[in-house]
């Protein structure tokens, strides 16, 4: 899709100040060069990055986002002398999304490139652009270009010199005349003066104006209507998924945690304790203890985040060396959890702290709480570890911080309640062979995320074997095993003999029945994308339903390919148009609405969307039947046959989706992806362009929501 030559260049322009326009501009660059000696220099490119955002280096995966690239279009009086190197705040990992190893730079330091090159003729200017792509954790940004000229002969160094070539009409003038892009045409090239009678003979096309080597796309309709669309639709903002989640995701792994067997036998142990005293100072005591806790576990999290670093942590979630070795240490952490064996930490620091605790007093209280946490390492490290890897991916500190607050509030808050109703301890099983049960299941669950680990790697290093069937398949094995181990059929080591199946583990082996039941409905294949029916329970577990062993892509309408070029199956198998006014034109020869769908290949939540809300069926049939889809791709690298200046921006349009990217912008004062914006035949926004909200239900109800209203406005006007 990329090549080693590829030029993507999708622009950024800091345009309009209304106050609805989101143009963001998150990266600056500024140009140098450093002397060696009279014929040697170094190249510095400096780019200052905001606070929250990345870019991507030169060296990333070219199929994922798109990487950082200098082009010099300029370069007679220079030779360069190997390969560029780069310095900076430096991130590598695996993009589960994309399935490829990505390099990313963020803002803790400059990203510097300096590349080293030998002057051949000091009277030469070296010019050029730097193309990168700029991402937040909520959107990217097209790929942009800064332009670059360095100069030999004096001191400094030009930047921003507009060095573009005047587009020449057919007999080699300057003179400008102003054309009209039919649909049917390549929109990407430039319309001579003696291409104006095919243009006649195709009819009465839309599309962009080009006046000399000037482009204008504005189209009056849709900027109009887009600060006030025809209907009150839609319109949410872009959201950041609620942190809210990760202190539950902490909370019902400490709830697993108290019910394994190094913790629950501690209760009564431990509340009996703080009822040797009368009963307030016993339930103050139990409160102190339990606040303990919490201070432990979180302080742990947040020393292991600090000690190995945030952005650390975060490589090591998606490095496919160490999905690797989680994936060993899971498949040992569960069959620990089967009895083969124990891990443990060294019995000298429980032995340590337990004397601590003989104190007595505040401090004999705080290292009782920490003897629990040590003792019961071997039951709740294998919870702690996957929690502290999964939040590390939403947040520098926050994320691991919320979600040791949830583990250890569910580990304390019974200490607490039990210590001021001891009462309450009455109604608590009996320590037994069930809590050997929750440690087998716990296994079952351990193995089973091991092979989200071991998905990670196979997808980062392109090993493809671990793709989508055989994932499901090990999983839906996992679940059998789960399920006849419950039900008696299979024992572990530490297992007591069976006498009777009680009616909560009858209750739980049904629910891992269900849950066989369950995964293998992800095998049914869905015969209007083509591809097998993703599971949401599954979402970010399980590999893409697209990576396949087995499945092939759907036919294309070949009569439609022949008439629209642009014509083509986008995300889901779903038919779309890749070039705007293609996609108008066809929307008017079936009387549909439009959807316009900024996207990019290197779009992070424009996958998330495709995957996880355009799969639903309810929304998947709306954008096939219902709408024409138009997906304008602004990393699109397809080169134009002459370079184009937008009238707007005054920005040079050197390919296919710096094209779509001055579009978005002209028109939607926007230059963020995704964007989608619902919109008439006849070029009228119906709905308030919508950014990227996770969720299949408010995407549905936005659609549902516009397509009412257009048929409303539909029946009004005839």
């Amino acid at each position: 899709m990329r090549g080693k030559s590829k030029f993507i260049f999708i622009f950024f322009v800091f345009v309009s100040f209304v106050s609805n326009a989101q143009i963001f501009k998150p990266v600056k660059w500024s140009f140098s060069k450093e002397k060696i000696n009279d014929k040697e220099y170094y190249l510095v490119y400096t780019a200052k990055i905001d606070k929250g955002w990345t870019i991507y280096s030169q060296y990333t995966s070219e199929d994922g986002p798109v990487p950082t690239y200098i082009e010099y279009e300029q370069k007679g009086g220079i030779d360069l002398l190997g390969k560029s190197t780069e310095s900076g705040s430096r991130k590598e990992g695996m993009d589960a999304l994309f399935g490829v190893n990505v390099i990313k730079f963020s803002a803790d330091k400059n990203f510097v490139i300096r590349q080293k090159i030998k002057v051949k003729d000091a009277n030469k200017p070296v010019s050029g652009y730097v193309t990168y792509m700029a991402c937040d954790n909520e959107k990217c940004l097209p790929p942009t270009d800064e332009e670059f000229t360095f100069l030999f002969s004096g001191s400094e160094v030009a930047q921003g010199t507009d060095s573009s070539p005047e587009v020449q009409n057919s007999d080699n003038e300057s003179t400008p005349g102003i054309v009209v892009l039919p649909v049917q045409m390549d929109t990407t090239s430039i319309v001579k003066s003696g291409q104006m009678d095919d243009i006649a003979d195709r009819g009465n096309m839309l599309g962009p104006k080009i006046t000399g080597n000037k482009i204008d796309q504005k189209i009056p309709e849709l900027y109009k209507t887009q600060q006030n669309p025809l209907s009150n639709c839609g319109g949410e903002k872009e959201t950041k998924e609620g942190m809210f989640w990760l202190l539950i995701f902490g909370f019902i792994g400490g709830l697993l945690a108290l019910l394994t067997p190094c913790v629950f036998p501690m209760l009564p142990l431990t509340v009996s304790f703080f009822l040797k005293d009368t009963k307030r100072k016993g339930w103050v005591n139990g409160a102190i203890y339990g606040v303990s806790i919490i201070v432990i576990y979180v302080l742990i999290g947040l020393l292991i985040t600090i000690l190995v670093g945030p952005e650390a942590l975060n490589r090591l979630s998606t490095n496919w060396i160490a999905n690797s070795l989680f994936f060993l240490i899971f498949v040992a952490f569960a069959f620990s959890f089967f009895g083969y064996y124990e891990i443990t930490l060294p019995s000298s620091w429980s032995t340590k702290s337990d004397r601590m605790a003989d104190k007595g007093g505040l401090l004999g209280i705080f290292f009782m709480a920490f003897t629990l946490a040590l003792v019961s390492f071997s039951c709740t490290g294998p919870i702690i570890g996957t929690a502290i890897v999964q939040a590390s991916t939403k947040g520098e500190y926050l994320g691991p911080f919320l979600v040791m607050l949830g583990f250890s509030t569910a580990l304390a808050l019974p200490f607490g309640l039990f210590a001021a109703f001891p009462a309450w301890l009455n109604t608590l099983p009996k320590s037994g062979s069930w809590m050997n049960s929750v440690k087998v299941v716990l296994g079952f669950l351990e193995l089973a995320l091991a092979l989200k680990f071991l998905s990670v790697a196979d997808m980062t290093n392109r090993w493809g074997f671990l793709k989508y069937e055989l994932f499901m398949g090990l999983w839906v094995l996992i679940f059998i095993g789960m399920a006849l181990y419950l039900f008696g059929y299979i024992k572990f080591p530490h297992d007591s003999p069976i006498k009777k199946l009680g009616s909560v583990r009858l209750g739980f082996a049904a629910l891992s029945a269900a849950a066989v039941l369950y995964l293998i409905l992800g095998f049914m294949v869905n015969k209007s994308t083509g591809n097998y029916s993703s599971l949401s329970l599954m979402s970010g577990l399980a590999p893409p339903a697209n990576y396949s062993f087995f499945l092939t892509p759907q036919p294309l309408d070949e009569t439609l390919k022949a008439k629209y070029p642009s014509y083509s199956k986008c995300a889901n198998n779903i038919n779309c148009f890749k070039d705007y006014f293609e996609g108008i034109q066809y929307a008017n020869e079936v009387n549909k609405p439009i959807l316009i769908d900024f996207t990019g290949h290197g779009c992070v939540n424009c996958r998330k969307t495709e995957e996880h809300i355009w799969i639903d069926d309810r929304v998947r049939n709306i954008l096939q039947d219902s709408v024409v889809l138009i997906s304008l791709y602004v990393d699109d690298d397809k080169k134009m046959e002459e370079v184009l200046i937008s009238l707007n921006t005054n920005e040079k349009l050197r390919n296919v989706g710096k094209k779509w990217a001055d579009f978005q912008i002209v028109n939607f004062e926007k230059n963020a992806q995704p964007l989608y914006v619902l919109a008439s035949k006849d070029q009228k926004v119906l709905a308030a362009p919508r950014a990227y909200v996770p969720g299949v239900d408010g995407y549905l109800d936005y659609l549902r929501c516009t397509l009412t209203e257009f048929r409303n406005i539909s029946l009004s006007v005839h």
